[in-house]
């Protein structure tokens, strides 16, 4: 049975009442979300974590920040973002979290008169660079613990972010997180990129979307949703229900168990 989850939510501000509504819901894990001040690295209490856990009969899976960008032209900012990612794995190991989100950075562009130009396109070489030196220094504080870094499509996969995908999947640490809504809002160019990794496919974020609205309750827009619940079960990828509100989400839930019985 795939296992389903919640994102942390701006209405729910403390873990708890987070774990308490998972539980309340029937779902099996929360995904922090390392944009939010709380779930920072060096706001979170591992020890607490784990408490609430096992209270509610619950586990977490973590959305790194969407700033997130190792590959910044400025060693001592990419450092700092790697560090991140170092320290978030080790709390990660402690909880036996089983996946890391993340997206891909597209960096900065330069806007001329006919085009956009983005920097790790022009300095290619040195964007993989750091993205092979990423990809390492992952494998090593990772280990053999089972933890995987989840790639997220976010706004159009580029040329570079296509690349850099492909080096980082030569890795067993790194897999892929498939945003359906996203892709949808992108007019679905994210998902032939996505299908050609399909056996590196584990994590799922499910919300509608109509034209560019996006984050909608399930079944209230535009999305095929069955035939990626159907891919969600055939890869056996966990699903986190996406909506940014809690009647988003209970919504959500209603449409996810009246698929489940039909």
């Amino acid at each position: 049975m795939t296992d389903l989850g919640m994102p942390t939510l701006i209405e729910i501000p403390e873990p708890e009442d987070c774990a308490a509504l998972c539980a309340e819901l029937g779902l099996q894990f929360v995904e922090l979300n390392m944009n939010m001040p709380q779930y920072q690295i060096h706001s979170l209490d591992a020890d607490r974590l784990a408490a609430l856990a096992e209270k509610y009969g619950i586990y977490y899976t973590i959305h790194l920040d969407e700033n997130l960008n190792v590959s910044d032209f400025n060693p001592h900012v990419a450092e700092a973002y790697l560090e991140t990612v170092r320290e978030t794995v080790h709390i990660a190991r402690r909880l036996h979290i089983p996946v890391l989100n993340m997206h891909l950075s597209q960096g900065v562009y330069f806007t001329l008169p006919d085009r956009r130009v983005y920097l790790f396109d022009t300095y290619s070489g040195q964007y993989l660079q750091s993205l092979l030196y990423f990809r390492e220094e992952c494998e090593r504080q990772i280990g053999s613990c089972g933890l995987r870094i989840c790639v997220e499509n976010s706004s159009g996969y580029t040329d570079f972010q296509r690349q850099a995908l492909a080096l980082l999947l030569e890795s067993p640490v790194f897999a892929l997180t498939f945003d359906i809504g996203h892709n949808h809002c992108v007019g679905g160019g994210d998902e032939s990129v996505i299908l050609q990794h399909a056996d590196r496919l584990c994590h799922f974020h499910f919300h509608d979307a109509a034209g560019k609205k996006d984050h909608l309750p399930l079944g209230t827009g535009e999305i095929e949703l069955s035939k990626y619940l159907r891919l969600a079960h055939q890869t056996d990828s966990r699903i986190v229900l996406e909506t940014k509100t809690v009647s988003g989400l209970r919504e959500s839930v209603g449409w996810m168990r009246r698929a489940a019985r039909s």
